[in-house]
């Protein structure tokens, strides 16, 4: 391959295919435009002026559309973030918050290098959609407060908004309907003078891009102490959220990402949002979904842009934007949540072959999120309780099956299924030990013994018949069976 072609091929795709950049711009345009609200009210969740949202929305995505490993993912200041850290706000102040900002980026990092993304593979995916779900409804509740106690003329506002979505696309997918419903909308309002709710009844924009600095705490271990536990809570939750965006943007746009990277450039990033002043963030799902599911966007140019844009925006356009009314914006997000719900896992048909345990968990995973509008509180618990569920059914896959030797001599137990230490329980009680023959033969040829209360098990059998003068002999392990039998077995008697 000649040197020139070797350059070609290094271009990104932005860069050599004009409908690919102006796909990349116009959605950068449309997530910064929904980031503007979501960052200010944020803001308000964290305790903090909606200028260190905005800050904290513009270096987060600049820096990760850098640093990130997953391409055309949107990270900003999240409600997740705020949750956690408005606390620490209310009872040190702003100093504290930023510093606790700087150190869960820390935490990221170290989390990444030592392959927290590898635990991704633990969530099943009746947890995923249930994921998915609570989110789709978490994004639509977020829109509730803006669709009561308003004038009139907001609602019809939003579903104009709604059908202009719908039906825009069938004259053109050239510009993302979103913009286009954005724009009339606005221009409607305006023109016509209604007086509906607008983003500047939300909060000031800032008039000047932020400055690095350091934050205004004592650097003491006091002060560490006092940041440490809300920082290592900013950081898991951040990464969680963050790691199962990333999966769900695998999944629409059949590609895969770096999920190391995109954790160590998760905490590259709160770490630059905390040195100029920002209140920190993760991975936004609703504004990803904008990028990538309604926009079409899928390189890391839209994420760039929809930061600096977003910048832009506020500082050179602030009074346009101010204007925007906050219908416009709703229409957005509801049209974003209705598309995120994953409808087909509800459908009757679905449920009707889904087994009961995948739907409690499912169905638990929504309800948790919804409760604590915590993305990560609710994977926890639909994970543990997917793992229990499975735990429960895998435990009667140990069976037992005696064959007396015709002469009476012997007898040989057939051991089929898994054998853990929800299985093995059970095992002790499926031997006759008062009515066998002297010479007994455990058959494990059809199983595998994966842990130390397996071991356990198998060494109180071979006890309870030594008290009664009878041998045993098991036979048929596997090689890695065999090395933990051959390491254990003997050394367990205190577990008993």
């Amino acid at each position: 391959m000649s040197p020139a072609a070797r350059l070609r091929g290094l271009k990104p795709d932005w860069l050599s295919d004009p409908k690919v950049w102006r796909t990349e711009v116009l959605a950068g345009l449309v997530v910064a435009l929904a980031l503007i609200p979501e960052a200010i009210s944020f803001s308000i969740i964290a305790g903090v002026d909606p200028a260190i949202g905005l800050f904290a929305s513009f270096t987060m995505a600049v820096t990760i559309a850098i640093v990130g490993g997953r391409r055309a993912m949107i990270s900003a200041a999240t409600g997740a973030v705020a949750l956690v850290i408005a606390p620490l706000n209310r009872e040190h102040g702003f100093g504290y918050l930023v510093a606790a900002v700087i150190l869960a980026g820390a935490f990221q990092i170290v989390l990444g290098m030592l392959g927290v993304a590898k635990l991704m593979r633990f969530v099943p995916r009746s947890v995923m959609v249930g994921f998915v779900n609570a989110l789709a409804i978490l994004i639509f509740m977020a829109q509730v407060p803006e669709m009561t106690d308003v004038p009139w003329p907001v609602y019809p506002l939003i579903v104009g908004g709604l059908v202009l979505m719908v039906l825009f696309p069938k004259v053109t997918t050239v510009i993302p309907a979103p913009l286009v419903s954005i724009v009339v909308l606005t221009v409607l309002t305006v023109a016509a003078g209604i007086a509906v709710p607008t983003v500047g009844d939300k909060g000031a924009l800032p008039s000047s891009l932020p400055t690095p600095g350091l934050p205004d705490v004592p650097f003491t271990l006091d002060t560490l102490t006092v940041v440490a536990p809300y920082a290592f809570a900013m950081a898991l939750v951040g990464l969680m959220e963050s790691l199962m965006t990333a999966k769900l943007v695998d999944d629409i746009t059949d590609t895969r990402s770096n999920k190391t990277r995109e954790s160590i450039g998760q905490g590259i990033a709160n770490i630059v949002t905390g040195f100029f002043g920002g209140m920190g963030g993760c991975a936004m799902i609703g504004q990803t979904m904008i990028n990538v599911r309604v926009s079409g966007a899928r390189t890391r140019l839209s994420t760039f842009l929809a930061g600096a844009f977003l910048m832009v925006l506020c500082i050179a356009f602030g009074p346009v934007v101010s204007d925007l009314p906050m219908a416009a914006l709703v229409a957005v997000m509801v049209m974003v949540s209705l598309g995120t719900f994953d409808w087909h896992s509800i459908a009757p048909r679905t449920l009707r072959r889904m087994p009961a345990g995948e739907i409690t968990v499912m169905v638990l995973t929504v309800a948790v999120v919804v409760a604590t509008h915590n993305l990560a509180i609710g994977v926890v618990v639909g994970s543990l309780t997917a793992m229990v569920v499975f735990a429960k059914r895998v435990a009667h896959l140990a069976e037992v099956t005696a064959v007396v030797d015709p002469d009476g001599s012997e007898v040989v137990y057939r051991v089929t299924g898994e054998l853990f230490f929800a299985s093995s329980n059970d095992l002790v009680t499926q031997f006759d030990y008062a009515t066998d023959p002297d010479r007994v033969v455990i058959d494990l040829s059809a199983t595998h013994i994966w842990d130390a209360s397996s071991v356990a098990a198998l060494d109180a059998i071979e006890t309870k018949y030594a008290q009664r003068g009878k041998t045993v002999e098991i036979t048929g392990l596997n090689d890695p069976s065999a090395h933990l039998h051959g390491k254990l077995s003997g050394e367990l008697a205190g577990s008993h």
